[in-house]
């Protein structure tokens, strides 16, 4: 009885707490959110030069790229326009990092470390240096997706690997992001089984991270997801490869479709190359489905990717000039196109997106624009930005 004449007089309390807390979630959701998006950090590898050093490691390389993303809070956006221009940046509410986190371990011409070696030095001077906070005050996640390097480790090259297979990252990947029952090892790890596939609601945007590119199967998983989805919902993709995927990425269409150094594919994204039997064929096959999905889920609206690396903010028609999608492609601190000769053109993106107003603004963060002289303790300065829409396309 007392339990009964408790739960009475206080159920007007709990309704409140109730109302409270779902007003306060439904604040949060509609708040902008605030991300960073870098990718291709390829432990494992060096930088010819960078800040007067020749050489340098990934290691240190990434340590200052890290030590750049941490001050982050305090800067100040510039004065561009888009969203939030001119204001301290303030929390960040998640980095992804679109794969190669760790390099091919190449034999020739000079022997690359392992991938259990570059994990582990992902683990240091990466994962455990991150210090950014959220709009709740908890530690931003780090969202990952594989690379191209990163499954050939596992599953073995055209060119020689030393050892042949590695799966240490694409394991640790997949235990992170995917939290499976049971842990993913080197020695139980199966690719293509063990897939890195799950989405994440950020202010109100739903975000699917996957492995390499939206392949047939992904995108059969993808379309499940979005069923129950209202289509006013903004959709961002997050992978390593662009939309005109290349054909060395597909699985080999000849003999028993094995990875050999005669044929050159890699086999590190599942579909059979359609258009072709050799690694310089059109995948025009390929993209001409990937646009037709996108087309029949118009609140896909954004595409984040590295693999050929510099800053860029693009749209993406496919083959037939049939869509308009906004593509963004990222910068490596290793093997940036531009960067990798001209260290002050080093960069990563800062993305901020606002559902209530449907618009997005990514911004290119040059975070060693001094060269040279930079130091860890070196101002970020800015460069290009985009501004555009998140409201479905209309092609």
């Amino acid at each position: 009885m007392f339990s009964c004449l408790f739960a009475r007089r206080h159920i007007g309390v709990f309704r409140f707490l109730f109302l409270l807390l779902t007003w306060l979630g439904a604040a949060l959701c509609a708040a902008p959110v605030t991300f960073v998006f870098t990718s291709d950090v390829h432990y494992g590898i060096n930088r010819g030069n960078f800040r007067g050093a020749v050489n340098v490691t990934a290691q240190d390389v990434n340590r200052a790229l890290v030590a750049t993303i941490n001050r982050l809070p305090t800067e100040v956006l510039p004065q561009d326009q888009g969203l939030r221009a001119g204001q301290v940046i303030g929390p960040i509410d998640f980095v992804v990092v679109t794969g190669d986190i760790s390099n091919r371990q190449e034999r020739y011409p000079l022997p690359i470390q392992s991938a259990t070696v570059s994990w582990q030095q992902f683990e240091e001077g990466f994962i455990r240096r991150l210090s950014l906070k959220n709009h709740t005050g908890q530690f931003a996640p780090l969202l990952l997706v594989p690379g191209n390097h990163d499954v050939s480790n596992a599953i073995g090259s055209p060119s020689k690997l030393l050892p042949t297979t590695d799966a240490t990252t694409m394991a640790e990947i997949y235990n992170r992001m995917m939290l499976p029952e049971k842990p993913r090892t080197k020695g139980n790890f199966r690719y293509p089984d063990d897939r890195v596939l799950f989405a994440r609601d950020f202010g109100g945007a739903h975000c699917i991270f996957l492995t390499m590119w939206p392949d047939r199967a992904t995108r059969t998983w993808i379309a499940e997801d979005l069923r129950a989805l209202p289509v006013t919902t903004p959709v961002l993709l997050f992978c390593h490869d662009q939309p005109d995927i290349e054909a060395k990425h597909l699985t080999n269409p000849n003999g028993r479709h094995d990875i050999n150094p005669k044929d050159k594919f890699e086999n590190v994204v599942p579909d059979i190359i359609a258009g072709g039997t050799t690694v310089d064929a059109p995948t025009i096959i390929e993209q001409r489905a990937l646009a037709t999905f996108l087309k029949s889920h118009p609140n896909i609206v954004g595409y984040f990717h590295g693999n050929a690396n510099w800053n860029e903010f693009y749209t993406w028609t496919g083959p037939d000039d049939a869509i308009a999608l906004n593509v963004f492609r990222a910068d490596s601190p290793l093997k940036g196109k531009e960067s990798g000769k001209h260290e002050n053109r080093l960069s990563f993106q800062v993305v901020t997106y606002d559902v209530t107003t449907q618009s997005l603004t990514s911004r290119e963060c040059l975070w060693n624009a001094e060269g040279r002289s930079a130091t860890d303790a070196t101002p970020a300065g800015w460069g290009a930005t985009w501004t555009g829409s998140l409201a479905p396309r209309k092609k």
